[in-house]
């Protein structure tokens, strides 16, 4: 219900108001599984990629979202629940393995399904360094990854506001990322290195922002 009003009230609206420039939009497969890779810069990002695709996405979110307590909480997990987003809790394995299962039981019903691969927002601008979830996501499913680059978002809503501002932001979408040649890999760390770096060097191209080889840290979103 909260999805489709989303996608058919709140969606029309942010469009008009915001006016995204959106390109490459036809790399997305309007049917069957598929992985969207995007940088993350803002929290607004879950709510700005689904808007500007036709079909329904879900997201991995931080456990945070969903466990808090009183009305603020029961709002906070109807409005993520609602989304589709699927709670992880970070660093902590059998948690974080479960959340992937439930990622590619999405996938697994031909579904689309989003990982951002820094695991967190940056918070100085620059893309980082891309964890190995989405590899491993990629290689147990076999669906096809479509990297994603989103600029001004951090402008529509910085780290350190709650309400966003007026910024026109833009999303490009790259072409699918095919990694069927390392079916059966998935428990190589070199492997999923390997492809982690690909699809954040793709996300790289399409963004334009400034590279660093070390892991965003923060809890921030």
């Amino acid at each position: 219900m909260l999805y489709t009003v989303m996608k058919r009230v709140v969606a029309p609206a942010a469009r008009a108001v915001y006016r995204p420039r959106v390109e490459g939009l036809d790399n997305v497969p309007t049917t069957g599984a598929v992985i969207l890779a995007p940088n993350h810069l803002s929290f607004i990002d879950s709510i700005v990629l689904p808007m500007v695709i036709p079909r329904r996405v879900s997201f991995l979110a931080k456990a945070e979202y969903f466990e808090g307590k009183g009305l603020k909480g029961a709002l906070s997990r109807g409005f993520f629940g609602g989304l589709g987003h699927v709670p992880v809790k970070r660093g902590v394995g059998r948690a974080a393995r479960a959340s992937l299962d439930t990622a590619k039981s999405i996938l697994d019903a031909g579904g689309a399904f989003a990982i951002y691969p820094e695991g967190t927002r940056s918070l100085d601008g620059r893309l980082h360094r891309g964890r190995t979830g989405v590899a491993r996501m990629a290689l147990e499913s076999g669906a096809p990854v479509i990297p994603v680059g989103i600029i001004g978002t951090d402008k529509v809503q910085p780290v350190d506001k709650k309400l966003p501002r007026l910024h026109r932001v833009t999303i490009r979408f790259g072409e699918p990322l095919d990694f069927s040649r390392y079916a059966g890999l998935h428990d190589s760390l070199p492997v999923l290195r390997s492809v982690t770096d690909e699809i954040v060097y793709k996300i790289l191209d399409l963004s334009g922002q400034e590279y660093v080889d070390s892991y965003q840290t923060s809890n921030a979103a």
